[in-house]
């Protein structure tokens, strides 16, 4: 029984495999809470990835029975970084590609992390990771119009609003949701132009969201990351 820990900018997960398959996950909201499912359960394996938090601070509460790994990019890998500056690479992104790697194997895919960014990656058929590109989540394009202006307020997401604004709250609303909507789908006619077989594959805290909302079909994927992990703990542990 392996251990995969997520630990991202708003929370943590956990994923408990048995060989391939996710048997349960957790979610934490603190590192207190994620430090103390560590020390209680002992696995035999364990690998943690954190895109805030030191990842080397989680694994101090770990029991594991052989390999306690931190995810970075020169870990062995079962694809290969073709990015120019790989010592800057969020670890989640590297995970969610592997993610799709394992789902779909020798297929171009595109990859889309709706979190509190928005990533884009490209996986080629040939397991050759390029990068991609990065853009302001949701919660986040709401919160910097409040933040750089004087007077707009601060608003909550609202996926249901007009596509015209009658107030100041619906506007911003309108404009961060229907361009949300307008930036991923002209982001995979682009891909599509330059790959036309390409999988399309949403994952994220945002990913339901846009599950029924594109008009290109996708592949919703809410455990891409936690799968990612996995595949590279067993490429390790192999």
């Amino acid at each position: 029984m392996n251990a995969v820990i997520d630990a991202g900018n708003t929370r943590a997960k956990a994923g408990i495999f048995i060989g391939k398959d996710l048997q349960e996950k957790s979610t934490f909201s603190s590192l207190e809470e994620l430090k103390k499912f560590l020390s209680e359960n002992t696995f035999d394996n364990v690998l943690i990835s954190s895109v805030g938090i030191s990842a080397t601070a989680i694994a101090e509460s770990a029991n594991s029975k052989g390999l306690c790994l931190t995810l970075s990019h020169i870990l062995p890998l079962p694809i290969k970084i073709k990015y120019a500056t790989p010592h800057t690479l969020g670890v989640d992104r590297i995970a969610a590609v592997c993610g799709a790697l394992d789902l779909f194997p020798q297929r171009d895919c595109l990859v889309i992390d709706a979190g509190t960014c928005i990533t884009y990656e490209w996986l080629d058929k040939e397991a050759n990771y390029y990068g991609g590109s990065i853009s302001p989540g949701l919660d986040m394009r709401l919160k910097a119009m409040h933040t750089f202006t004087a007077r707009l307020p601060l608003v909550n997401t609202n996926t249901e609003v007009d596509l015209v604004g009658d107030s100041t709250e619906h506007g911003m609303q309108s404009g961060a949701w229907y361009g949300v909507l307008a930036e991923i789908e002209g982001v995979i006619d682009r891909y599509k132009i330059k790959y036309p077989e390409i999988q399309v594959l949403v994952c994220g805290g945002n990913a339901s969201l846009f599950e029924n909302r594109l008009k290109h079909t996708i592949f919703a994927a809410p455990d891409l990351v936690l799968g990612g992990l996995n595949r590279i703990l067993l490429h390790n542990a192999d």
